[in-house]
């Protein structure tokens, strides 16, 4: 079955490339497109796509208070998977569109190939981008905002191990070489990570790595 999306952006040429780029592949429908974030919610309640791509500046609603909304009205266990988009890869709404649930976010001049990837990433379940560059903006902001330090839910030790490599940015290929395990078993870590702390994706758990205290911001380079 095609992978149905909602594309979310106030200038009606974006809307229309990017739905046009999408429907063109074989494995991928767009089902509606949105000229502001109330106009989003309406449709995503209405249409239930499986991923959204959300502008982040739109008047009327924008596109953070949008994916709120949306993820909080879903059905639970099913909510659909927000993309930001965003023309600069620190702004700080998307820093805050990550702690209300986004999976991620992309340039909107990413190439046609990157949005269609995009696309299948998150509706297979994946955090969108490398968490290293979730982690760069994570840190950026913590640099430049710090954030209020958070309760962090007991872990075993050896998931905390895990959920620090994921905030670095390593796969899970690269954490299993790391710890000496096997690559199974650390997607079970991150698997039980995910669950235990009730988050989405990698990319919310970069987030709360921070927000917990498990890593804290490097020197800037």
């Amino acid at each position: 079955m095609a992978i149905t999306v909602m594309v979310v952006d106030d200038q009606e040429m974006v809307r229309a490339g990017f739905s046009a780029l999408l429907d063109a592949q074989p494995d991928l429908q767009v089902v509606g497109q949105a000229g502001d974030g109330a106009q989003a919610v309406e449709l995503a309640a209405e249409l239930k796509p499986d991923v959204i791509l959300m502008d982040v500046r739109m008047p009327v609603l924008d596109g953070l208070a949008a994916t709120r909304r949306i993820l909080a009205d879903s059905t639970p266990g099913e909510p659909p998977r927000v993309v930001m988009l965003t023309t600069f890869d620190l702004d700080d709404y998307v820093y805050a569109a990550l702690r209300a649930g986004a999976s991620g976010f992309l340039l909107k001049h990413s190439t046609p190939d990157e949005l269609a990837a995009a696309v299948r990433v998150v509706a297979a379940g994946d955090a969108l981008l490398a968490p290293s560059v979730t982690r760069r903006l994570v840190e950026d902001f913590a640099r430049a905002q710090p954030v209020v330090p958070i309760t962090p839910v007991r872990l075993t030790p050896r998931e905390t191990d895990v959920l620090r490599l994921v905030a670095r940015g390593l796969s899970n290929r690269q954490i299993a070489d790391e710890l000496v395990l096997a690559e199974q078993t650390v997607k079970t870590h991150v698997s039980n990570i995910l669950t235990k702390l009730d988050l989405r994706d990698r990319a919310q758990a970069v987030v709360y790595a921070y927000e917990a205290g498990v890593v804290t911001p490097g020197p800037r380079h």
